[in-house]
């Protein structure tokens, strides 16, 4: 038996990528799986062909297991409960959440319209509240349950072009720690994930220079597959005591992120002037100051 045997999990997002790869890890492993994916463009307009949701449903039932599709969007509140409700109605039960459902509107700060912005953060972390929240109730009522939200190294580290991102992205790690001290009580865990892998989310990087090319054939190498078993291993009852953690996952390799804690105090009997912080503090602490940077060049591409 699979270690998520007997139970339902909702994947957002799962027609492509990421969450393919993590909607046929969680039915391998046992469970029966609702397949939400909106078939869209990077940037959520228009459909693309075939439903991807119901190509996984199709694959996920070749291989015995159990699958309905889902169309709803992540963005809206009532298509989020319809998702949960999906699960209930057809497999009697939810278990578990894994919020990976995602959108891109890259464009540097100075140039960002309200409308880049607002439309991120309603997939991402709108999105990551609206399906949390209508699995809530279910699982406080069974004293179980798992949530695991997809974040990004753009968001814990930062990146150029992605300010929305970023922002949706850490908001995720906050909502995800959140969740966990609100739902501790009654059984219920949540964790963050940062996956690196190749997927058509990163697919528009340029390759402009010899640099650029190389840099994206490293990346082409992380499988998006490997994600998967990770969260199924988060979602099942061998996981029962992590919660409010932030892991990375990269190929065969699993990161544990630190979480922010202070590193360096200042401290005066008479209070603080502008002067007096400039001339004594900054200089103090400079050698802790987080370096800036991309988080392409913080992270080393050759595949483990």
């Amino acid at each position: 038996m699979g270690l998520m045997e007997g139970k339902a999990v909702l994947v957002t997002g799962a027609g492509r990528g990421v969450g393919r790869g993590i909607a046929l890890a969680m039915a391998k492993a046992g469970a029966a799986v609702v397949v939400n994916d909106l078939g869209v463009s990077l940037t959520g307009e228009g459909q693309e062909g075939a439903s991807p949701a119901e190509l996984v449903v199709e694959e996920i039932r070749a291989m015995g297991g159990r699958a309905v599709a889902n169309h709803d969007s992540v963005s809206d509140w009532i298509g989020a409960g319809r998702m949960v409700k999906d699960a209930v109605d057809n497999f009697g039960q939810i278990d578990g959440v894994v919020n990976n459902a995602g959108n891109l509107r890259d464009v540097f700060f100075h140039k960002m319209s309200p409308d880049d912005f607002r439309a991120v953060i309603e997939v991402h972390l709108m999105g990551c509240f609206n399906t949390s929240r209508a699995a809530a109730p279910f699982f406080k009522e069974q004293g179980s349950g798992a949530y695991v939200h997809m974040t990004s190294s753009t968001g814990l580290v930062g990146n150029m072009g992605q300010a929305n991102y970023a922002a949706a992205k850490l908001g995720i790690v906050g909502l995800s720690k959140s969740i966990a001290l609100d739902m501790q009580r009654f059984g219920v865990r949540s964790n963050a994930v940062a996956p690196w892998a190749w997927t058509r989310m990163i697919d528009s990087i340029p390759t402009d220079t010899p640099e650029q090319k190389a840099r994206v054939e490293g990346l082409k190498k992380l499988d998006a597959n490997k994600i998967g078993p990770f969260c199924v291993a988060l979602c099942s009852d061998a996981a029962a005591k992590v919660t409010g953690q932030i892991f990375g996952v990269r190929n065969n390799e699993i990161y544990l992120f630190s979480q922010p804690r202070p590193v360096r105090t200042a401290h005066t009997a008479e209070g603080w002037t502008p002067e007096a912080i400039a001339e004594r503090v900054f200089p103090q602490f400079a050698n802790d100051f987080y370096p800036l940077h991309r988080s392409g060049d913080w992270f080393t591409w050759d595949p483990v």
